[in-house]
């Protein structure tokens, strides 16, 4: 896989008023082909990783923190096909996520070209507007051992609506994700949306060099 590895897809971030925040990332061009992984964190502070694999586990523990990893059937499927709701079966996580129109920020960042939106370079300009305007986000930070990595986003989408339960209970109605999540240097936007990125994770060996897309 050399010593950069690019994962291009779409975030999903949102709240419950149960106070536990998830992260769920659906991947359609990888090293590792096509996945899905959710990323949770209680109001207790725990942290708490779903991956579909034990090779996607020890890749996503290592890059991010977590206090408990499992590996489940993790399935994000449209609901119809191509329409514009998610389904998402991870383990002990059923919801059901509706997902709205493009935000002023997805407007913004429609143009750009994506080349230049997604480099790595870009994250030098984005990163600081980001911690300006976007509580907890970050475009650029530590990935462990010696690692880097970088999000360019390209799109963002409101979401409308999220049901979410966890072991077949209600975590009632979609809030924000406040406090922000703490898996690894930055975490979603506070208002539920879904981001089209690209991420872009550089190896120790080659982390000082500039990779574009």
């Amino acid at each position: 896989m050399g010593t950069t590895l690019r994962f291009a897809g779409r975030i999903a971030g949102w709240g419950t008023a149960s106070g536990t925040r998830f992260v769920v990332g659906r991947w359609d061009v990888s090293p590792y082909g096509s996945f899905a992984d959710v990323m949770l964190e209680c109001p207790s502070g725990e942290r708490s990783l779903l991956a579909p694999s034990e090779e996607i586990a020890r890749l996503v523990a290592s890059t991010y923190q977590f206090d408990r990893v499992e590996v489940v059937p993790v399935v994000v499927a449209d609901a119809p096909p191509g329409g514009h709701r998610w389904r998402i079966s991870a383990g002990p996580l059923v919801a059901e996520l509706t997902i709205g129109g493009r935000t002023t920020l997805g407007r913004l960042l429609r143009l750009v070209p994506p080349r230049v939106a997604t480099s790595v370079s870009a994250t030098r300009v984005t990163d600081p507007v980001a911690r300006l305007l976007l509580q907890g986000v970050r475009t650029r930070g530590s990935a462990g051992s010696g690692r880097r990595e970088y999000y360019g986003a390209t799109d963002v989408h409101r979401l409308d609506a999220v049901r979410t339960s966890w072991a077949g209970e209600d975590l009632g109605p979609m809030g924000a994700v406040d406090p922000p999540v703490r898996f690894g240097f930055g975490s979603t936007p506070a208002a539920p949306a879904v981001t089209d990125v690209v991420t872009t994770i550089v190896l120790a060996d080659s982390a000082r060099g500039d990779v574009w897309g």
